[in-house]
């Protein structure tokens, strides 16, 4: 299981979650459900979910919301055709806060 995050680095607000699942002989692991559950690594914060769609053989996309910046984790949740599951946690630390600045009148 590889997770690649857009943009890069991580920032506050959307993000693009590419997800790939391949076997143990590296083909593609077609027709499973993906979710996303994005967590601070503090407590006190609302975990943010997003539910993946396919979007070639093996590669899932779903979009999450980073609602704070700082570390975070995603926990990848796929339901495999076969039955089968796999969960992974991939570490997303800090994500940068955006702020524009507005000049001074």
């Amino acid at each position: 299981m590889d997770l690649v995050i857009a943009p890069q680095p991580p920032q506050l607000g959307p993000a693009t979650i590419t997800v790939a699942l391949t076997d143990a002989t590296d083909m593609p692991i077609e027709g499973a459900e993906v979710e996303l559950e994005g967590n601070m690594n503090h407590a006190g914060m609302v975990p943010v979910f997003a539910q993946s769609t396919e979007v070639a053989p093996g590669r899932y996309r779903a979009d999450l919301e980073f609602t704070m910046g700082g570390d975070w984790f995603i926990l990848v949740r796929a339901k495999l055709p076969d039955g089968r599951s796999m969960e992974r946690a991939i570490d997303v630390p800090g994500v940068d806060t955006v702020c524009s600045e507005t000049p001074a009148p």
